[in-house]
């Protein structure tokens, strides 16, 4: 069983989803809640037992149908994806305990379109060929424009057709680049891409360029980079929260995808087009990360001011993905999984402060107090803090790595200045949502009725997620080990190329 470990990530939310069409669980929502979440758990546990083995006993390929790579498809599961199949899981299990008192039921296929997704998410990290990359973001996203008009209204409709059509055009101009690509290498897979480009001449060497160059644009567009980053504030903050919560670890795939193909196939060995994204990732980062934090600064309400901080997080990991060193993308990993866990707490509290303020919502006006300012203060200040980068947690670490391996780079001088400033804007936005949120209440107001306050499983599912934080902290020596290691070998691509095209290390 364990030679088919690597399958099973995506397999069992495809299992899921699909059993959660079929009787009983289609109409029956207590049970389709039951396998859900059971599913949900067992997707997490395979994930972890996945990750645990990868790390101990090393990586593993996963030829489909036994056609070894470069002719057919693998799956690669290596340190980097085996933790982002984790990170993913986890994010999945904890937006499902959620919704499951209330939000599923305001839409239709809300649980089988969460497990869609999961498998597109999942299938995207594990795959060894930028083809089925493409298959496994159509699948994700298909599931995506679903649950994004979820409970939909007029302004969810316009925010999701913006959403759609820039991802059809995204998705016309990745093909567009793998034919370019395909007809320049005669391949696909990645490792074996990585082994042939570094041997192209003339006229190839620029036709690979175009294609390199037009991947960047579609992960661009993905990873909601500047300027294609307009799209996500409006979608994030108009999807509901428990989507919205989930939709944080989407912007990491295109993230992801930066880091596969311009670390592995474009990069210090890639001949004549080595490090060929580099200056462009280095400055849409940077302005990336300056218009994040005036959108955050401009924020109305809690839930475009945490779209927003996905837009800061985005710069911030693309910035690192620029410099292109083991350090660098070690930093990149932490921060990713805490910034990812982070901004999807905040999404889910923000779904819990406007039940309980009533009209006025998660708007960042006086309105009427919540019924529960302890629970819910207290998970915005751990939540703000991360954020913010305040010890003693996840986030301080984060930003201290990340200050660190900056800062014997020659973009120090321009990289520190703009960060710290942002920092700095995320520090007194928060503030200034948290003052509005608890303290300026506008009027007293009746007493909150019972069914207004957070239900069990909505607790559990934020305080889990936030309790991640100092736990990162707490774990930080064997999670830094991890992630030094994951960076190591996403860096030594000849080791890389040997054990997908041969089977070996």
């Amino acid at each position: 069983m364990i030679q088919h470990l690597a399958s099973l990530p995506i397999l069992i939310p495809m299992l899921a989803a699909i059993l959660l069409l079929l009787p009983p669980c289609g109409k029956n929502i207590p049970i389709r809640r039951v396998v859900s979440i059971v599913m949900s758990i067992i997707t997490a546990c395979i994930s972890a037992v996945l990750l645990v083995h990868v790390y101990n006993s090393g990586p593993m390929v996963y030829a489909i149908g036994d056609w070894q790579a470069p002719y057919g498809i693998v799956l690669v599961a290596d340190l980097l994806s085996v933790l982002m199949v984790a990170l993913t899981s986890f994010l999945a299990l904890a937006v499902v305990l959620y919704s499951s008192v209330g939000d599923d039921e305001k839409g239709s296929f809300f649980h089988p379109l969460v497990h869609f997704l999961v498998l597109g998410v999942n299938g995207a990290f594990l795959t060894g060929d930028l083809f089925n990359l493409f298959v496994f973001f159509e699948v994700l996203l298909i599931a995506s424009y679903s649950l994004l008009m979820h409970a939909g209204d007029k302004h969810k409709t316009r925010a999701a057709l913006q959403y759609v059509v820039l991802n059809l055009i995204g998705s016309s101009v990745f093909l567009i680049a793998l034919g370019i690509l395909y007809g320049v290498l005669g391949t696909l897979n990645i490792a074996d891409m990585a082994l042939k480009v570094s041997q192209l001449q003339g006229d190839d060497v620029y036709l690979a360029k175009i294609g390199g160059l037009l991947l960047l644009l579609v992960f661009a567009l993905k990873g909601a980079l500047l300027p294609l980053h307009l799209w996500l504030p409006n979608t994030y903050a108009s999807a509901m929260p428990v989507v919205a919560a989930l939709f944080a670890i989407m912007t990491k795939v295109g993230v992801y995808a930066m880091l596969r193909v311009y670390t592995v196939i474009f990069g210090e060995q890639a001949g004549l087009l080595n490090h060929m994204a580099q200056p462009w990732l280095w400055g849409l980062a940077i302005a990336t990360i300056v218009i994040g934090a005036i959108g955050v600064l401009a924020a109305q309400d809690l839930r475009k001011l945490t779209a927003n901080l996905v837009v800061v997080s985005v710069g911030t990991l693309v910035a690192l993905v620029a410099i292109q060193h083991v350090s660098a993308t070690a930093a990149l990993l932490y921060y990713l999984v805490h910034s990812t866990i982070i901004c999807a707490a905040l999404f889910l509290l923000a779904d819990l402060i406007a039940h309980q303020r009533g009209k006025v919502a998660d708007r960042l006006a006086p309105g009427r107090g919540v019924a529960q300012p302890i629970l819910l203060g207290g998970c915005f200040i751990v939540a703000a803090l991360a954020v913010v980068g305040m010890p003693p947690l996840s986030g301080f670490v984060g930003k201290i790595w990340i200050l660190k391996v900056t800062f014997d780079s020659e973009r120090a001088l321009l990289f520190w200045p703009v960060y710290l400033i942002a920092s700095f804007a995320l520090l007194v936005a928060l503030s200034r949502a948290g003052t509005s949120l608890f303290w300026e209440r506008k009027h007293q107001g009746r007493d909150h009725p019972e069914e207004e306050h957070a239900k069990p499983m909505q607790v559990i599912a934020v305080i889990g997620l936030l309790a991640c934080s100092p736990l990162m902290v707490i774990f930080a020596g064997p999670i830094s080990d991890y992630m030094i290691a994951a960076a190591t070998q996403l860096h030594d691509i000849p080791a890389g190329i040997n054990m997908v095209l041969k089977g070996g290390l």
